[in-house]
């Protein structure tokens, strides 16, 4: 048996609402006039809205601009919703109005709704706590979702992608020492070049996860910088003097990172420059893990027909058709993850251009595909870092044999003979069939103990 809908009023008349349902006219409304795609926010951004009521609503008590009964009710009903009781009260979709005023408004009723609970009122009742009048107060969907904005991302960059970079980081600074001494050949043009080591592929990957951690870190200071007591259209109206300081100041001493009134409202409201510098770094970091991650499962390739190089640890997957068969699937796996991030960049970056006037109207879009960035990036990264980096090992004979048979060995010696020489002992190698040494002994250019004093592979990874 259905339970019977309760019926809330709102400037428009009598709605109907699930009875179980905490949200309110507005999102009702919503729902029945954005009837496009299955993708909504993260349970990240919810949660951001509940912090950021719980530092408006402390700036209103301070301020003197709410009853502090009303205030400790609605600031109860917001940590509820920071914690992630009311996640499943959040049904909308991102393709919503482009300043993101339903989920405001969806955050606003909820928070209004169990503060009225609280208050032994039944849902739908707007009273004595009104989802504009005392959620809202002081504030705009306008300043309100973008500060929001700045939240999520910077909490979900500090909490999530910063520690599982550093995870990342670690291995690979890990393995390049370990494999310090181990000789490979170098491929420049995906063909053989001259030798180095396994380390110093390794070192590379090592330090560009770390230059990718500095451009991300780069981009807080401006991330950091809040739009919140603009209001309307950046002017402040309704706000009390001091609401966007004494917001930023209740809001870092809530999640523990210093943010700032952005001293432009405009600039914070109408563009999302901040945002984009941020996507753009993640979109940087994108472009290091797919080198990494192709590298890695190239130099893997075989394990008897393919490069060989390295051992990838076992996923314990295979092949629906080939029993036994092995794949690099978290190289792969990670590799899908950044081209996500390229592509949601592309987005963010039309996005953050559709600021018209005073306003940026494709806010949702916006966030939704910084966020996912920052997940998919994350997840990945501590995935990539764990089962695969962590375990993985060198076949030490397949190197050997390899460099043995390098060719271009034989450039340590165009001090001591010349280019053109040299490039008679490789031609002659390759049409024989044998290795550089070799062929330099039957050219009569050195004798093997001559050849060896000058090619030695350790040494030439190291030549200073």
């Amino acid at each position: 048996m259905s339970l019977q809908p309760r019926i809330e009023h709102d400037a428009f008349g009598p709605v109907e609402i699930p009875v179980d349902r905490y949200w309110g006219a507005q999102t009702q409304r919503a729902l029945a006039v954005f009837d496009v795609g299955e993708e909504r926010f993260p349970a990240c951004l919810i949660h951001a809205f509940g912090l950021q009521k719980i530092a408006a609503v402390r700036a209103n008590r301070r301020l003197g601009t709410l009853d502090a009964h009303l205030a400790d009710a609605i600031e109860a009903a917001a940590a509820e919703l920071r914690a992630g009781r009311f996640d499943d009260h959040f049904p909308l979709t991102i393709w919503q109005t482009g300043s993101g005023t339903q989920t405001n408004m969806n955050a606003n009723e909820v928070i209004a709704n169990r503060a009225n609970e609280t208050l032994g009122q039944p849902l739908g009742t707007r009273a004595p706590v009104h989802p504009n009048d005392h959620v809202n107060r002081s504030q705009s969907s306008n300043d309100s979702f973008p500060t929001v904005m700045h939240l999520a991302t910077a909490l979900e960059l500090q909490e999530r992608l910063l520690p599982a970079l550093a995870i990342l980081q670690a291995e690979l600074a890990t393995k390049a020492e370990a494999f310090a001494d181990i000789v490979k050949i170098g491929r420049t043009h995906l063909m053989d070049a001259v030798p180095m080591t396994i380390g110093q592929a390794f070192d590379a990957f090592a330090r560009q996860i770390q230059n990718g951690i500095a451009r991300i870190e780069a981009t807080l200071q401006r991330l950091c910088l809040l739009p919140q007591g603009g209001t309307a259209v950046g002017s402040g109206l309704n706000a009390p003097v001091g609401f966007d300081a004494t917001f930023c100041e209740e809001v870092s001493a809530l999640c523990g990172i210093a943010f700032e009134p952005n001293p432009s409202k405009f600039e914070g409201m109408a563009a999302h420059d901040a945002l984009v510098e941020v996507s753009a770094a993640l979109n940087g970091l994108a472009v290091s893990l797919i080198k990494i991650a192709n590298d890695i499962r190239l130099l893997g390739s075989g394990p008897r027909c393919g490069l060989g190089e390295l051992i990838i640890p076992n996923d314990g997957l295979t092949s629906s058709i080939m029993p036994g068969k092995r794949n690099p699937t978290i190289a792969e796996v990670v590799a899908q993850a950044a081209f996500q991030v390229i592509g949601n960049h592309a987005t963010v970056t039309a996005a953050a251009a559709s600021g018209n006037f005073e306003l940026n109207v494709a806010k949702p879009v916006l966030i939704y595909n910084v966020l996912q960035s920052i997940r998919v990036l994350a997840d990945s990264v501590r995935m990539f870092a764990n089962r695969l980096v962590k375990d993985l090992d060198v076949d030490r004979e397949r190197l050997a044999s390899n460099v043995a048979n390098a060719l271009l060995l034989a450039t340590a010696l165009n001090p001591v003979l010349g280019y053109d020489k040299v490039a008679q002992i490789t031609s002659r190698a390759v049409a024989d069939g044998t290795t550089p040494r070799e062929a330099a002994l039957a050219l009569g250019f050195l004798t093997g103990e001559q050849y060896d004093q000058h090619v030695d592979p350790l040494r030439m990874v190291r030549p200073n």
